[in-house]
């Protein structure tokens, strides 16, 4: 029964018992009681079809409870208790799903922010057409008040855009030429146009909402077993019912025991906690990817950060260029044109860095090879580069004499991340990049060691002198540093053989394999790449380790609301049954007091839904840490 339907019914029984009501106080006792059978058979009619279609499904459900308590009613002649059951029931469930719909609040939203229209620049002039017929290539225009309809880069203009629905920040955001903006935005200020590069399902929004829903749609543990038991549960109550008619010979009695053991509050109790916890999440921009994730995310008791745009901001920038054979401006340029064929934010920042420079970047780098944690080679107007860690060129057979070796480590020492330059087998040079520590991860760490965190660790792809400066500036328990991505899979399995619950948050392609073996995986959703995001149980929308501090009180705070309401709902119905069997209970007010607890199970559940994010750590930390390729 939908909502429509519900509240339709409910008010038709209702008014069909206020009818019953008056008659009975003018006398007409024969008509009240011919209202009150046609308002339960109304009202049972649609409780009995939803009850033979579970059946049908092999699923013994409470309509089927609530349907042989009205008929043997009806039977016995207790019309009012049947008529009074069935209008409850039908009330109750139209509550149920009113009261339902605040827990689902920040995924109908979303989908009420889902853009339905955009407006094209063809050769032809502007034209307005369904986002879903939007295609890769076009160029978008996009005006104050309007939505964002793909996912693209900034051609021309500049705009505010709001990106709460993406990044759960209510701040707008200035975009610019060149800039990235996400499907579901709205520009509230300015006026741009954008390349689409992703359209439809393809886009962040979409998948955003794809997730929500499926993560609304799983189960967790505690609601798997909750379906299990009710499955058992119901049968044996009418097995029960039969019993305490054989045994008491009542069988009103019988009826009410059969009505007031219904187990609604119970099969509730676990997923609505966890729709109102998902959402909320949601909404402050941690896309947590399901109910049994939620579950697992409130009992790590470690966590293990990457350091590259997890702990810093992953924008960095080149401090200095050291040559120790030729220009330096010569070493970057040939560096940025082998970058250009690399996608990781360090070879990306050479490459800015050389535009800045004014180096115009004509040659195509050839054989580019990518060694994934270490750096890459290519070739670049005839001349073989190898550019990236120490240990990358060792590897390669190319020699870091003393010198070179003590002027990186004073860069490293000073915050930087030293990248070597080699050409045909010579080094030749040093790029020092630098990044800042984000200003919300102290208190974001000061926060998860209030929530329970035993022991905070980097591992990190980074040389250990910036790793460490790193660690000691956020006070982490251990930095392991100079990691390839397998040796952070096997430090995560070291770390859970010793009985620790173990998060690993990172962003980088090289990340995903950790993530994947950790407990729980969280990855950076603006910075991080989608395959770190498809692999991680947790995406931070806005890339902030306050929404990881906020997600993971949540999730406490999410299980406690579950268990109280498995409690309670228990509770109630041990209580009711007890008052049943001593005959304090009756059928139309122990249906009452079910429907009532039903309703206070989800009012406790919609808590959560207010459970508000607190912000620590915003104030900016001092100084600058290394960038690497981590």
């Amino acid at each position: 029964m939908v909502q429509l339907k519900n509240s339709h019914i409910a008010g038709a029984t209702g008014l069909l018992l206020l009818t019953a009501l008056a008659l009975h106080w003018l006398g007409l006792a024969d008509l009240k009681n011919y209202v009150l059978i046609a308002s339960s058979i109304f009202a049972g009619y649609f409780i009995a079809i939803k009850a033979f279609k579970s059946l049908r499904m092999k699923a013994f459900s409470i309509e089927l409870l609530v349907t042989i308590a009205v008929i043997g009613a009806l039977i016995i002649g207790e019309y009012f208790e049947a008529a009074a059951v069935t209008f409850l029931f039908v009330f109750g469930a139209y509550l149920e799903t009113r009261t339902l719909e605040q827990t689902r609040s920040s995924l109908k939203s979303l989908i009420d922010m889902t853009p339905t229209e955009a407006t094209v620049i063809r050769p032809e002039g502007h034209i307005r057409i369904p986002a879903e017929d939007l295609e890769k290539g076009d160029r978008v225009l996009i005006r104050s008040g309007e939505k964002v309809s793909i996912d693209g880069s900034v051609l021309a203009g500049q705009a505010l855009i709001t990106e709460a629905a993406i990044t759960g920040e209510s701040v707008p955001a200035d975009k610019r030429v060149g800039h990235h903006v996400y499907s579901g935005t709205v520009v509230t200020n300015g006026y741009i146009e954008v390349l689409a590069e992703k359209v439809g399902d393809d886009t962040t929004f979409s998948k955003i909402v794809e997730l929500i829903e499926d993560a609304q749609e799983s189960k967790t543990k505690t609601q798997k077993f909750l379906d299990r038991f009710a499955n058992i549960y119901t049968p044996s109550i009418v097995v029960l019912a039969v019993l305490v008619y054989a045994i008491s010979q009542n069988v009103e009695l019988a009826l009410t025991f059969l009505v007031i053991a219904c187990p609604g509050a119970l099969v509730i109790s676990a997923p609505v906690s966890m729709v109102a916890g998902i959402g909320n999440a949601a909404r402050n921009g941690a896309l947590v990817k399901g109910g049994e994730i939620m579950e697992k995310l409130a009992k790590i008791n470690m966590v293990v950060f990457d350091k590259t745009g997890t702990l810093t901001k992953g924008r960095p920038e080149v401090t200095d260029v050291k040559a120790w054979s030729g220009d330096e401006n010569q070493i970057l340029h040939l560096a940025a044109q082998a970058e250009v064929a690399s996608e990781h934010h360090l070879g990306q920042t050479i490459v800015a860095e050389a535009q800045k420079r004014g180096l115009l970047l004509t040659d195509k780098p050839e054989n580019a090879e990518i060694i994934e944690g270490e750096g890459m080679a290519a070739t670049v107007g005839g001349k073989h580069l190898v550019i990236g860690t120490r240990k990358l060129l060792g590897a390669r057979g190319i020699v870091i004499d003393a010198s070179a070796e003590d002027y990186a480590i004073m860069r490293e020492k000073a915050g930087n991340t030293a990248i070597f330059v080699a050409i045909d087998g010579v080094l030749v040079g040093l790029i020092g990049i630098a990044d800042q520590i984000k200003p919300e991860a102290r208190g974001a760490i000061e926060r998860l060691r209030s929530q329970g965190i035993e022991k905070i660790y980097m591992l990190t792809g980074d040389n250990r002198h910036a790793a460490q400066l790193v660690g000691d500036e956020l006070g982490l328990d251990a930095v392991y540093a100079e990691l390839l991505p397998q040796e952070k899979v096997a430090w995560i399995n070291k770390l859970k053989a010793q009985g620790l619950r173990v998060a690993m948050v990172g962003d980088g392609i090289n990340d995903a394999p950790a993530l994947a073996t950790a407990d729980v995986g969280l990855a950076m959703g603006t910075g991080g790449a989608d395959i770190t995001m498809e692999t991680a149980d947790v995406v931070l929308m806005s890339d902030r380790l306050d929404q990881f501090a906020h997600a993971q009180a949540l999730s406490k705070a999410t299980v406690r609301n579950m268990m109280q309401n498995t409690f309670f709902a228990v509770a109630t119905v041990v209580i009711l049954l007890a008052g049943v069997l001593l005959g304090k209970v009756f059928l139309a007010s122990g249906m009452l007091i079910h429907e009532v607890s039903v309703i206070l199970v989800i009012l406790n559940a919609i808590r959560l839904v207010r459970f508000g994010r607190k912000r620590t750590g915003a104030t900016t930390l001092p100084g600058t840490v290394q960038q690497q390729r981590a």
